[in-house]
């Protein structure tokens, strides 16, 4: 089982800019679990949201041959909780991305109200850590349209994205053989 920590993209702007929605529900159990008779999405939980939204964009600037993985959480500032019924908006923007990796200016915002400030760097795995296979590719590109990044995303120009070659052959591999 995946967790998500995101919703679906609002804006992916390829090598540039990423904006995600978490709409944050009393059904889930880690908000009863956390502080107990308190509900609250745990900040751990943010930072994870902010995480895969820029990693996503990290990825992606490489049309994801690499595994991209969290490497330092420079920054998490906290400015208010975050409860049921909230609606967090993560906006990741890249300050840097290199071959090796990247860097990730983040906001968490409530209703245009800042919740947190969340700074991350990235990196892409090398050596015998690059050949272990983080997802499926026919998996992940069902995951990303899922997210509507390919609905919304576009090329630093403005031309829409588009998938991976590799990805669309795994998925049109999947589908013939179900």
């Amino acid at each position: 089982m995946r967790w998500y920590w995101i919703d679906r993209f609002e804006e992916f702007v390829s090598g540039t800019r990423a904006v995600s929605v978490k709409n944050v529900s009393l059904a889930e159990e880690h908000i009863h679990e956390y502080w107990p008779g308190f509900q609250v999405m745990p900040n751990s939980l943010i930072i994870e949201g902010m995480a895969q939204t820029g990693g996503l964009l990290v990825g992606e600037k490489n049309q994801f041959v690499e595994s991209v993985v969290l490497a330092k959480v420079s920054k998490a500032i906290f400015h208010d909780v975050v409860v049921p019924g909230d609606s967090l908006r993560y906006t990741a923007t890249v300050a840097d991305i290199r071959e090796d990796g990247g860097i990730i200016l983040g906001e968490v915002n409530r209703n245009g109200r800042l919740i947190a400030e969340v700074n991350l760097v990235f990196a892409c795995l090398r050596g015998e850590l690059s050949k272990v296979e983080q997802f499926y590719p026919e998996e992940f590109i069902r995951m990303l349209r899922g997210l509507d990044m390919y609905s919304v995303g576009v090329t630093p120009d403005g031309e829409p994205m588009v998938p991976p070659q590799f990805m669309l052959d795994a998925e049109a591999a999947m589908d013939h053989t179900c």
